[in-house]
């Protein structure tokens, strides 16, 4: 039976092949249309038919290949290349034998598709599809019997990788894969060859063709020569930055790949690693996965195929007690892996992480972390260039790179030993201080265990107390720094800060003692009160309380020496008033500072600055320099060595705001009612003169306040004053009536109606007969004021003062009644004096 189906193959055959004979004469005619219709006819003849294998194999061997070939190769007809393509195809593809079709096949392939030049004769860009289609199924099909036309194929890849339909590049790229895996032992041979290509189009706009190339390159590199990883990791690592996740996708398993099966991949560990995990913070979740997964089944390979080196770390390696939250620990396999390479990965690394480009700095420092988390206590070997590294990048303009970079800091605080870390960080610090070296500090104290952290606690907060840390800068990023280092320490030590406390203190009170920084200091205060809270204390004010003899101790170490640039004069000026009412209880410290520092031969600017303290205390005496009730006490020292010497007059602008913040101070002690009459009586026998001096200054506040001061001490102990002094008082205050200040014209009114209420009896009012004549004469005149309210309160000290010379008065009223624009107030008067004599 089977002889007889031969046998009728063989019949078939040749029925075929004779009716194709005639058809087959028709490929030579000139005339296209002929042509055509004997490609069709063959068509109808060997492809609409149902031929088995073996005579369509007799038929297309014989008969077609050849005249098929020359329509493919020299037809100028693109319809009739077209039709002798397909028909080429369903030979092979239905044919038993297609392997003896390749000597013919190939050599035309590569005549059409690549000149000498490496340019494709077949101007159709569909046709040179089916071509490059075509040779796709004779790889499929032949596979390894396709390894002595492997350098035309090679060549034909070439070209049609450049090709300029995507199309066909990405069948290029199915072919030069399928190369590949069809004779792996010849290709290996080859495949450098087509790397130059493959790389000249993997920046293609369109994403397909990239995503087609980037998986031609790791089975071209896989079955073939592992030297060719170096000439395409760069342009790989640049598809990591690309927009669209199917491209990062394809980097991320050619990369596993490789890392799992290359043949060499021990010699490129160190460069496919970081590749690999860079993926790790891909946008996409998918992308994350896939790069996790490959890098478990990496590093479980790895440790299959070191079982003997790793025995010990198998069996007796335990976990650290203190981990990153919300991590979960790599496989041992992963981690050696990024040990035994992070001293090759580590330069090139730090190099990216400050590169121009943006988008590789961040790449750069999104990958650190994940290395450094990898290689735990082993980063202590790479300490130095890790931390000049990130001394620089934390001065990165781009937050994503500091706020990564910082998150590595505090990778190297939980596995580095401080006596390691501390010490590299303070002994750059002290030699250098830089924001930068703060910001890495702090990074470094977050990520420390606590207890860990404890023996060196007093050597860190002593370090940053020293003065030349805290007042290196009045720079607001160093500050903002040095503030996180503080509040590291309270976040991480707790209740280990107690033995700290006076040192942060000092720190955060030079803090906020930096002028133009005011924005921290609800995070200054706020610090305060967790170092506070961690101590058990209700508020920053116990803590005040704790440390006062201590601050003010620390702080007037060089009081002499001050000048108006000392940091201690805003430390000091923070302490006093930050502190409320703890002020209070180092009264004597604080007097003998303001003792010292206000004698008129210091600086001028500085003393401004202290009397501008003293002025703010005074208005809330009670509450903060007499919260103790002792202020009284230094009441004489404050009078004679502070405030009379400061109103004493001296030419220039300077000395004369220092003589409005003494008469600033003296207000506020006078209005603070602390003082009793008896103690008001003093210090007006001390600084009246002074006081009086400086009625007629430039300031409008001095004059004002030095008003206000006489109009007190003249109501409460104006009485006492012997006539000498009250003569000298009144030209004085009547002067201030012509002030150009209204508020200054209405405080002398006052000051002159308390005036005439200090004339005891009648002796002194005969004494004072022509002061007081004199008196009525000149607050007649300013009757006349421009303003009514000056008219009102000048009528008021008349009112006042009449009860005195009545007849008098009148008498003066009547000489001058004529001359006044307002007569309704000398009728007024009158009628007051004439009611008042009734």
């Amino acid at each position: 039976m089977a002889e007889d189906g031969a046998s009728g193959d063989h019949l078939l055959a040749a029925d075929v092949v004779k009716a194709l004979g005639r058809h087959l004469r028709g490929l030579q005619e000139p005339d296209r249309d002929a042509r055509l219709r004997a490609l069709r006819a063959i068509r109808a003849e060997v492809q609409e038919r149902p031929l088995s294998a073996l005579v369509l194999q007799e038929v297309f061997a014989k008969q077609l290949l050849r005249p098929l070939v020359r329509c493919l190769v020299g037809d100028p007809a693109e319809r009739c290349r077209e039709l002798a393509v397909q028909l080429t195809c369903h030979g092979l593809r239905h044919g038993g034998r297609p392997a003896e079709a390749l000597s013919c096949l190939l050599p035309a392939l590569a005549q059409r598709l690549c000149s000498p030049q490496g340019q494709s004769h077949e101007p159709c860009e569909e046709l040179r599809l089916a071509l490059i289609q075509l040779l796709s199924l004779l790889l499929e099909l032949c596979e390894a019997a396709l390894a002595p036309y492997l350098p035309e194929i090679i060549r034909i890849l070439q070209a049609t990788l450049l090709d300029p339909y995507p199309e066909v590049k990405r069948e290029s790229c199915r072919c030069a894969a399928a190369s590949a895996r069809a004779m792996p032992e010849h290709f290996h041979m080859q495949s450098e060859f087509l790397i130059k290509p493959l790389m000249q189009t993997v920046s293609h706009q369109h994403f397909r063709v990239r995503v087609a190339v980037i998986q031609a390159t790791g089975t071209v590199i896989q079955f073939g020569n592992g030297r060719s990883v170096d000439d395409v990791l760069s342009h790989l690592a640049q598809r990591l930055f690309d927009e669209i996740p199917q491209v990062r996708r394809a980097v991320t398993s050619v990369v596993g790949e490789w890392l799992l099966h290359l043949r060499d991949r021990y010699s490129y560990f160190h460069k496919l690693i970081p590749l690999l995990l860079s993926s790790f913070t891909d946008e996409m979740s998918e992308n994350k996965q896939l790069a996790v997964s490959y890098w478990e089944r990496i590093g479980l390979q790895w440790e299959k195929e070191n079982e003997e080196d790793l025995k010990d770390k198998l069996d007796f390696y335990s976990a650290p007690s203190h981990y990153p939250e919300g991590v979960v620990r790599p496989e041992l396999g992963c981690r050696e892996l990024v040990t035994r390479n992070l001293s090759k990965i580590l330069p090139g690394l730090c190099h990216d992480v400050t590169d121009w480009v943006e988008g590789t700095r961040i790449k750069a420092s999104q990958l650190l972390f994940i290395l450094l988390l990898h290689a735990e206590d082993h980063i202590t070997q790479h300490m130095e260039l890790l931390l000049r590294t990130l001394y620089r990048v934390c001065l990165d303009e781009e937050n994503n790179v500091v706020r990564n970079c910082v998150k590595a800091a505090e990778l190297i605080g939980t596995f580095v030993s401080p006596k390691v870390s501390l010490k590299l960080l303070m002994s750059a610090l002290e030699k250098t201080p830089m924001p930068s070296y703060l910001m890495i500090l702090a990074a470094v104290i977050r990520g420390c265990p606590r207890q860990v952290l404890k023996p060196h606690l007093s050597y860190l907060a002593n370090t940053l107390s020293q003065p030349e840390i805290c007042q290196r800068s009045e720079e607001n990023f160093y500050m903002e720094q040095l503030l996180c280092c503080v509040q590291a320490i309270t976040e991480v030590c707790q209740e280990d800060c107690k033995e700290i406390s006076l040192q942060l203190m000092k720190v955060l009170v030079t803090i906020m003692a930096i002028p133009r920084i005011e924005h921290l200091h609800e995070k200054v205060e706020a610090s305060m009160c967790s170092l506070a809270q961690v101590q058990h204390l209700s508020g920053f004010l116990d803590l005040y309380k704790q440390h006062i003899d201590q601050l003010m101790e620390w702080v007037s170490v060089s009081h002499d020496r001050w000048n108006c640039y000392s940091p201690e004069v805003f430390q000091l000026d923070v302490i006093a008033n930050h502190s409320g009412p703890i002020i209070g209880e180092a009264l004597q410290d604080f007097i003998l500072i303001l003792k010292t520092c206000l004698q008129p031969t210091k600086d001028p600017l500085m003393r401004l600055k202290i009397f501008t303290i003293l002025s703010q205390l005074l208005q809330k005496a009670n509450e903060t320099i007499n919260s103790q009730g002792q202020f009284l006490s230094y009441l004489e020292i404050v009078i004679k060595d502070i405030l009379a010497p400061n109103l004493q007059w001296h030419a220039g602008r300077t000395a004369a705001a220092i003589r409005t913040t003494a008469v600033s101070c003296l207000w506020a002690l006078i209005y603070s009612e602390m003082l009793s009459s008896k103690e008001i009586f003093k210090l007006e026998d001390a600084l009246m003169p002074q006081v009086i001096a400086t009625l007629d200054e430039d300031s409008k506040m001095t004059r004002l306040m030095a008003c206000r001061i006489v109009s007190v001490i003249l109501n409460i102990c104006g009485k006492q004053f012997d006539l000498d002094k009250l003569n000298n008082i009144y030209p004085e205050l009547l002067k201030r009536l012509d002030d150009a200040a209204h508020d200054v014209r209405l405080a002398a009114a006052q000051a002159l109606t308390n005036w005439f209420k200090c004339i005891r009896n009648d002796d002194e009012k005969t004494v004072l007969k022509s002061n007081i004549e004199f008196l009525y004469r000149e607050l007649l005149i300013h009757l006349d004021d421009p303003d009514q309210n000056i008219q009102r309160a000048v009528l008021e000290v008349l009112k006042e003062g009449s009860v005195l010379y009545p007849e008098l008065l009148v008498t003066e009223i009547e000489a001058v009644e004529h001359k006044h624009r307002t007569p309704a107030y000398c009728n007024q008067l009158l009628q007051h004096v004439q009611s008042s004599g009734e």
